[in-house]
Formats: structure tokens, sequence, C-alpha cells
């Protein structure tokens, strides 16, 4: 990953620079690396002197309350389980306020946790990663005009599910759960994500 990192920034670096703001998109399917990615470009992107900062979209899960009474916690990790126009309007005012305070997600408690990502005005480029951020859909295809680089994570079906299962394992469920999680959810999410994407993140 260090390696398509470093590619990365150096596309990145190339991009003619303004006073605003950069803001770098790493869009995937689940379990396509896509945090790993993000954390090693921003990463090297500071250490080359280019304040960054790592911004994941899942802070805008919806809370597992809302997804219950929607009848759609089964299907958590769909783009309908987003607040997707929260983080949207989050986006634009990436994009031009000097600071924003974002939400992460605290997997372990499968929850969302209000203003724990303060992007401050030091910070010249965002690298923000999401399964959603080349998706076609309303209102996920609206971003593309703010992305000043966006990539996507292609990887194969097989390795992902292992990834998935592996992850879930990881989290405390037993082999079969791992494996019902893994195919019953976030496999059907990754081929919507990959059938969807932003035409121009198609090979």
């Amino acid at each position: 990953m260090a390696a398509e990192a470093e590619a990365m920034v150096h596309q990145i670096l190339a991009l003619p620079r303004t006073d605003a703001r950069l803001l770098v998109a790493i869009a995937g399917p689940p379990a396509s690396g896509k945090s790993t990615v993000a954390a090693e470009v921003a990463r090297q992107l500071t250490l080359q002197g280019h304040k960054a900062l790592h911004v994941p979209m899942d802070g805008f899960h919806l809370d597992n309350a809302v997804l219950s009474e929607r009848g759609l916690l089964h299907r958590k990790g769909a783009p309908e389980t987003f607040d997707a126009a929260g983080f949207t309007h989050a986006m634009r005012r990436l994009s031009t306020e000097d600071e924003v305070v974002l939400p992460a997600f605290d997997r372990a408690r499968d929850i969302a946790i209000a203003g724990v990502i303060p992007v401050d005005s030091s910070i010249r480029i965002a690298v923000v990663e999401g399964n959603y951020l080349a998706f076609d859909e309303r209102p996920w295809n609206t971003l593309a005009e703010i992305w000043d680089f966006c990539t996507f994570l292609d990887v194969p079906e097989e390795a992902l599910s292992e990834r998935l299962v592996a992850r879930w394992r990881a989290h405390g469920l037993d082999d079969e759960a791992a494996h019902a999680r893994a195919l019953q959810n976030d496999l059907p999410n990754a081929r919507r994500i990959l059938a969807r994407r932003d035409p121009a993140r198609r090979p």
C-alpha cells in the first residue's frame, strides 16, 4: 500500500495549487484498503511539508436505532444507511471554510461519534476516504465537482470477501457469522458500488 500511496502523493503534488484546501478522495468498496491508503497518503504528504489529514466518511453512518426504525439495520453500510446529505454538505464546507469539525465512527462500539475530527486552517489537504465518494447516484454524485483529486481502489471480489470475513472475525464474530455478514451485506454493497461508480472512475 505504501507504493500505491506514494504514486498518489506524486499526482496530488502535481495539481495546480491555490489558497483553497485541497480535497483528495479515495473511493472503493468495503475492505478495498481505503483507510490504510488514505492514512499513508496523509502521512507522506505531511512528512513532505504539506499538512494533510485523513478524513473518513464512516462518521456519517446513521445510528442503529434510526436504521432499526427504517428496517435498514441488516443493510448497514448501504448508501441509504448514511446521512448522505449531511456528508455532502460537510464536504462543501471543508472545501471553503477554515475550520470544520467532523464525526468519526467507532467500529468496536458500532456507533458514530460527533465532533471528534477537527480540520482547522492549518490542514491544507484533506484526504477523504469512503465507499461512496465516486458513486453515481444522488446526492453522492454531486461530490465529483468538489474533489481536486479522486481515485477508485479496484480489488477482486475474492480478495474483498477474504478481508471482510477476517474483519468480522477480528470484531468477535465466529466463522459462520463472519461469513454471513460478509456475504449477505458487505459483498452486495461492494457489487453495487462497482456497478454504480462514477463513469470517470471506470476502467
